[in-house]
């Protein structure tokens, strides 16, 4: 059971506003509570933040804003302490416009070995004015930018699959695998237990970089051919890495991969490559049973022809909030309910995104001069981006802050009516959302009948499902909008209240 932390979101121990890794020690008694075993940590290393932290210019150390690597240490043994794991997030695909390196290869020369670490090349056209292919980035415009060189002309251009100020490090490159490999064991040799490696179907790039058809715009909204990710060599990188980490017998590698094909998505989990890769298929699908039920099977058949592990997450500082995302309001909160009962009752890797446990929506009226997403300013204004799913997160009191921050105001504005959904408040009511996390990650942890890797699917109402799993525990989700019967059994835990045998609209519930 993974906790992410979205550090600049969870807690503040500093006073300044955004959240840091004291804060998240000071609160490790917290997600003990919650019944958590692992953290991911999402970037923590030195970064000028121009995309919250995954534009990195210095891998082997702390930011400021976080702390010091002092601090982390000090929560690495505390968490170990409680028993739960410590894995964070590492960016192989680029670094930081402000990289030691990326500094040397705008100094040096086309054809330079300081600009063989990234991937530079010369423009098209007779004054090669045009990027060197149609590629574009992921946060919109051209995924090229053109550096002038020393003497003050134009000169060539440099990729980045992202922002501008990520350029894209070159994985033919000995000396990128030989440091990434360095940064690798000083976090692991510091008590580390795993990564999440960010992008992990990125690094490798088609020989030659043809022009490619369009794709269409957005975070990650991409065909599996994109010549931009996953291309062959991918996993040659992915090789690399796991006998380093095969070096430390109880660390895990996670991976960030987009693609669809459940068999080049398998192909990520073989033996000799990933531990897990977050498979995205339910923070995807809308509240229909449907739609849910083929998710699931499509994301166990991914793993199964490998023999791993499911993935499973409803959210992340990337997607839309599932009580938005399911509908909002009070019919938002009730799916979402329903929804983490499901997905507990999966075998495999769960991940939940802090404040997920909450109930949180998104946030989608912060007002424009607090946006910080780069995806807000390279889109001209026309995309709000990812911040409305970063929103802190309230841990007590009446009124913003809510005790994230000791300042008068946190890095993203906390609406006044979360007063409700505070920490402080819902671990004092036993029907709410933080109550219902807690039973249920306790019964996952605690009980035989969540055993097994098998799933058996149930016959159902329309727009309903139920499934078995190999420990005999049943789930059954409503996603209509009106009661059913529920299947036979003992109910365990149920979203919603029950009533007369009765399992309410928009509900699920655990039966043995």
């Amino acid at each position: 059971m993974f906790y992410q932390v979205y550090p600049r979101s969870f807690a503040d121990s500093s006073g300044d506003g955004v959240g840091d890794l004291g804060g998240l020690r000071d609160r490790l008694g917290y997600l003990e509570l919650l019944g958590i075993d692992a953290l991911w940590i999402c970037p923590v290393m030195r970064s000028p933040m121009a995309d919250g932290g995954y534009d990195v210019s210095d891998p082997r150390d702390i930011d400021p804003l976080f702390g010091d690597l002092a601090v982390l240490d000090e929560l690495i043994a505390e968490a170990h302490d409680r028993r739960i794991r410590v894995t964070m997030d590492l960016v192989p695909n680029h670094t930081s416009e402000r990289h030691p390196w990326f500094v040397e290869a705008l100094a040096s020369e086309p054809g330079s070995a300081a600009r063989a670490r990234y991937i530079f090349r010369d423009g098209r056209g007779p004054d090669g004015a045009l990027p060197p292919n149609n590629w574009p980035s992921i946060f919109g415009g051209p995924a090229w930018s053109r550096v002038t060189e020393s003497d003050g002309r134009p000169g060539q251009w440099y990729m980045h699959i992202f922002a501008p100020e990520q350029p894209d490090l070159n994985w033919e490159n000995p000396e990128v695998l030989a440091d990434f490999e360095k940064t690798l064991r000083f976090w692991l040799d510091r008590g580390i237990d795993g990564f999440r490696i960010d992008v992990a179907h990125g690094m490798a790039k088609p020989p030659g970089l043809p022009d490619m058809d369009p794709v269409p715009s957005g975070m990650f909204k991409l065909d599996d051919d994109d010549y931009r990710f996953n291309n062959p060599g991918v996993h040659d990188i992915h090789r690399r890495i796991r006998k380093v980490i095969d070096e430390y017998p109880a660390a895990v590698s996670i991976g960030e991969v987009w693609v669809n094909d459940n068999v080049r998505f398998g192909e990520y989990l073989r033996p000799d490559e990933l531990h897990l890769a977050f498979n995205f298929k339910l923070a995807e699908t809308p509240f229909e049973a449907a739609k849910i039920r083929a998710a699931i099977d499509n994301s166990m058949q991914a793993v199964t022809w490998v023999g791993a592990s499911a993935t499973w997450t409803l959210s992340n500082h990337d997607v839309e909030r599932e009580v938005t995302r399911y509908g909002g309001g009070a019919v938002g909160v009730d799916r979402a309910r329903a929804m983490i009962l499901l997905e507990l009752a999966l075998p495999g890797a769960v991940f939940i995104y802090n404040g997920a446990e909450l109930g949180l929506p998104n946030v989608d009226d912060l007002p424009e001069d607090v946006l910080q997403d780069p995806v807000w300013e390279r889109s001209n204004h026309t995309e709000r981006g990812r911040d409305g799913c970063r929103v802190p997160i309230p841990w007590e009191g009446d009124r913003p802050p809510f005790g994230f921050t000791a300042a008068p105001r946190s890095w993203l504005p906390i609406p006044p009516q979360w007063a409700e959904l505070t920490i402080e408040t819902q671990l004092e009511r036993l029907n709410s959302t933080l109550s219902l996390y807690r039973m249920a990650i306790e019964l996952r942890s605690l009980r035989p009948e969540f055993a097994g890797t098998s799933l058996d699917w149930y016959g159902s109402p329309p727009g309903c499902l139920a499934f078995r799993r190999g420990g005999g525990l049943i789930c059954a989700l409503n996603a209509t909008d009106a009661p059913i019967p529920l299947p036979p059994g003992e109910v365990l835990l149920a979203s919603a209240p029950i009533e007369g045998r009765q399992l309410p609209a928009n509900a699920a519930a655990w039966l043995v």
